[in-house]
């Protein structure tokens, strides 16, 4: 039986400006944004990815303190080229750290405006290898 991680419910306090960071900044797909009496959440997928984050005020979210995750993880096949992107859209990003030379030791970091952190590492493997198959482009 395959158990898949989808969501990430991430502690914000302004969605707005989660959300224009996210997408704007980061580059995350707004998937959906959903207000009613009993909720406001927007769900945000990063490009390629299978497991989305969602900022909101459901109970869940009401029982965390807004910046408190850490260590968010995203794999990148590039990650100075990732960098230069974050920083092109005005996104404060760490400097490179090689901890291996390995594939997978290069990494660097960010914080979302409310402090919750992000740690991007480098696998050239995904840039061949996605973990979801790209579709195959088209005539």
């Amino acid at each position: 039986m395959d158990w898949t991680l989808e969501v990430v419910l991430l502690p914000v306090a302004d969605i707005d400006r989660a959300i224009t960071f996210y997408r704007d900044g980061v580059g995350f797909r707004l998937d959906h944004r959903t207000a009613t009496e009993q909720m406001d959440i927007a769900q945000l997928t990063p490009p390629g990815s299978g497991c989305s984050i969602v900022v909101g005020d459901l109970p869940a979210h009401r029982e965390m303190v807004p910046g408190s995750l850490r260590g968010l993880q995203l794999v990148v096949p590039d990650a100075r080229a990732a960098r230069e992107e974050l920083l092109s859209r005005g996104v404060a990003a760490g400097e490179i750290t090689v901890v291996d030379e390995r594939d997978g030791g290069t990494l660097f970091g960010f914080s979302d405006p409310d402090g919750n952190t992000w740690v991007v590492q480098q696998l050239r493997a995904r840039a061949e290898q996605p973990l979801i198959p790209r579709p195959a482009p088209g005539p």
